[in-house]
C-alpha cells in the first residue's frame, strides 16, 4: 500500500496512545518463562507484538485472547522442542529469543525479509550465546541463525552494548534460569540504557532478581530463579505516540493524546520535553498530552540515545523549525530496519528538506515557510520513517506519496485511521 500525504493546515481531535509495543513484548515473554497462568491487560497489537504471540505458542505457551487482555499458561524453562522460528521483521524478538532458543536443543530462524532484518547484524549476541556454551550457525551474524543449545552454563559473560541494548536484554531474560549464577559485563558503550531500565523494570515484576551496577555496565543474576506468573498492564506507547504529537505540533492544532503516563520509565518520554523547548503550546496532566499548536518552532539541540524510537518524529518536527536542530549521540539509528540517518534523510532531501549527516549525528536547517513536495518516496521497510515522512507531508506544498506505506503496520496498524481521525487529509492507495 502506498499513501499520497496532502497539505493539512490543522488537526483537531483526541485519541487513545496505543499500547507499549517494548513493554508488550516483555509482558508476554516472561508470562511464557513462568510456570502457571498470567494475564497481560491491554497487550500492544502490532506485527513486533504479533511476532512475539506467535512464537512464544510455537514454544509451548497457551495463549487465550480476547478484547482487553491475553491470558497465558507459560512452559517455564522447558520450551517446546521445535525446529524453526519466524520472528517476521522484528530485531527485539529475534535477539530475546535467540537467547531463550538455546534451551533447546536446536532451533532455526528464518529469514523472511532479506531487505531488512536480514540485513541486520547480530554478532555481539552471538558471542555471547558461546560464553554460555551455546553452540550457533549463521550467515555472518545475520539470518538464517541457527541455535544449538539444550545446557547453557552461567559464568562470567561479556558482551558489547555499542550497538544495541537489546543483546544484553536477552541474556538478562535467560540468565535467571540457569543452574549457575552469572555475571554480566557489558564492553565498551551501551546504547539505549533507559530501555534496560524498562527490561529490569518487567524482571522485577516477574519475580526475578537481578543486581544492577548504577551505571549498568555490571550485572549479577542469581540463578536457578524461576519466573512467576503475574497480572500486568501495557502502558501507552510514547514512540508511536510521538508522531503524532509532532504532526500536531508543526500545524495549527487543538489535539489531545490520552493513556500517556508522565512518570512513564520510556525514554520516548523526551519528545513532549523536545516539544516544550520548541516552543510547542502543550500541557501533560492526568497521562493526557494535550497541544494546541500554531505550526512556529524554535531549534533544539536534543541527545537522542535516550529517545532512539522518537528521534525520527522529532526531526521531522524539527525540518519546520525557525533555525538549525541538531540530534546527536544516535548513531544506533543506523542499524535499525534501515539506516535511518542516511536512508531518511535521503527522502527528506528528495521532499526539499536541508538536512545534513554524520556519522552520529543529524543536522536540521529548518524550513519555517514549509517543503515544495510533490515527488514520490520510499519508506525503506521502515515504520518509524513512513510516520515521521507523513508528519513531513503535513507542511508540503504538493502532496508527497509514501512507497510501500503498510509496513507502518510493524508498530502502529492503526497509525493512518488515527491521523486521518484528527483530521490529516491521507489517501490509501493499494
Amino acid at each position: 500500500m502506498d499513501v499520497i500525504v496532502k497539505p493539512t493546515p490543522e488537526l483537531k481531535g483526541e485519541i487513545g496512545a496505543l499500547s507499549s509495543k517494548n513493554y508488550t513484548t516483555r509482558y508476554l515473554l516472561v508470562a511464557a518463562l513462568a510456570e502457571g497462568t498470567s494475564t497481560v491487560y491491554h497487550p500492544a497489537h502490532s506485527e513486533d507484538s504479533d511476532a512475539m504471540r506467535r512464537c512464544i505458542a510455537d514454544l509451548g505457551a497457551v495463549l487465550e485472547e480476547d478484547e482487553e487482555k491475553i491470558v497465558i499458561t507459560g512452559f517455564g524453562r522447558r520450551p517446546k522442542d521445535v525446529k524453526e522460528l519466524n520472528v517476521g521483521n522484528a530485531g527485539a524478538v529475534l535477539r530475546f529469543l535467540m537467547a531463550i532458543a538455546a534451551l533447546c536443543p536446536e532451533v532455526t530462524f528464518v529469514n523472511t525479509y532479506p531487505d531488512s532484518l536480514g540485513k541486520r547484524p547480530h554478532d555481539d549476541l552471538i558471542d555471547a550465546l558461546g560464553q554460555l556454551g551455546v553452540e550457533v550457525s549463521h550467515n555472518e551474524g545475520r539470518l538464517p541463525i541457527t541455535i544449538s543449545g539444550g545446557a547453557p552454563k552461567g559464568g562470567k559473560i561479556r558482551v558489547s552494548g555499542s550497538v544495541s541494548s537489546q543483546y544484553l536484554s536477552a541474556l538478562l531474560f535467560l540468565t535467571p534460569l540457569l543452574a549457575e549464577d552469572s555475571e554480566i559485563e557489558v564492553l565498551n558503550d551501551l546504547k539505549s540504557k533507559v530501555v534496560i531500565g524498562q527490561t529490569l523494570e518487567v524482571l522485577e515484576q516477574a519475580g526475578i532478581v537481578i543486581h544492577a551496577s548504577d551505571d549498568y555496565m555490571h550485572f549479577r543474576v542469581p540463578g536457578g530463579q524461576s519466573y512467576q506468573a503475574k497480572t500486568y498492564t501495557v502502558q501507552g506507547d510514547y514512540p508511536g505516540s510521538a508522531a503524532i504529537l509532532a504532526a500536531a505540533a508543526v500545524t495549527k492544532s487543538d489535539v489531545k493524546v490520552h493513556r500517556l503516563a508522565e512518570r512513564s520509565k520510556q525514554g520516548e518520554r523526551a519528545v513532549v520535553d523536545v516539544l516544550q523547548m520548541m516552543d510547542v503550546p502543550l500541557s501533560h496532566q492526568d497521562g493526557t498530552v494535550h497541544i494546541q499548536g500554531n505550526g512556529r518552532l524554535r531549534p533544539v539541540e536534543f541527545d537522542g540515545d535516550a529517545a532512539t524510537d522518537a528521534v525520527l518524529a522529532m526531526v521531522a518536527a524539527a525540518v519546520f523549525a525557525e533555525g538549525t536542530s541538531r540530534f546527536y549521540n544516535v548513531e544506533n539509528l543506523r542499524y535499525k530496519e534501515c539506516d535511518r540517518i542516511t536512508d531518511f534523510l535521503t527522502e527528506l532531501k528528495k521532499a526539499g528538506a536541508n538536512v545534513e549527516e554524520r556519522q552520529a549525528e543529524i543536522i536540521v536547517h529548518g524550513r519555517p515557510s514549509g517543503l515544495e513536495g510533490g515527488v514520490t518516496i520510499k519508506a525503506h521497510y521502515d515504520h518509524r520513517v513512513i510516520m515521521a515522512l507523513t508528519v513531513v507531508g503535513l507542511r508540503c506544498r504538493q502532496p508527497l506519496v509514501i512507497k510501500d506505506a503498510h509496513h507502518v503496520a510493524k508498530s502502529y496498524p492503526q497509525f493512518f485511521d488515527h491521523i486521518v481521525s484528527l483530521g490529516a487529509s491521507v489517501e490509501r492507495v493499494e
